[in-house]
C-alpha cells in the first residue's frame, strides 16, 4: 500500500523557473582538524562559481554566443557551496561551465 510520502515522491518535478550559466571559478580542497603531527585527512570541496562572462562588455543586444545571451539577462551572479560528498570530489574544475536551474521546491 502507498502512503503519503509515495504518492509525493511519484509527482512529476516543477519545471525550472530561471536558468543561469556558470562558471567554476576555484575548487578548493578543506581538511578537517588532526592532532599535531599528522596530515589532516580531505572532508569537503569548495567550489565558487561566477555568471559566464568575456571580461570585457557584450552586445547590448544579447546577440552572439550563447555566454552572451545569458550574460545579458544574468550578469552578475555567484555561487559559493561546499560539496561534503566524497562521490563529488573531483568532478568539477575551474572552467567548466555549467547550468543551474531554479526550481520551485515546495
Amino acid at each position: 500500500m502507498l502512503n503519503e510520502h509515495d504518492l509525493k515522491d511519484m509527482q512529476p518535478t516543477p519545471t525550472p523557473v530561471m536558468r543561469a550559466k556558470m562558471v567554476v571559478a576555484s575548487v578548493t580542497e578543506g581538511k578537517g582538524y588532526a592532532p599535531i603531527g599528522q596530515e589532516p585527512e580531505k572532508v569537503s570541496e569548495r567550489l565558487q562559481l561566477n555568471a559566464v562572462g568575456m571580461g570585457k562588455p557584450y552586445a547590448q543586444d544579447g546577440t552572439g554566443d550563447e555566454d552572451n545571451t545569458f550574460s545579458r539577462w544574468t550578469p552578475c551572479a555567484s555561487l559559493d557551496m561546499q560539496v561534503q560528498n566524497p562521490a563529488l570530489w573531483g568532478q568539477f574544475k575551474p572552467g567548466d561551465k555549467l547550468y543551474v536551474d531554479f526550481t520551485p521546491a515546495d
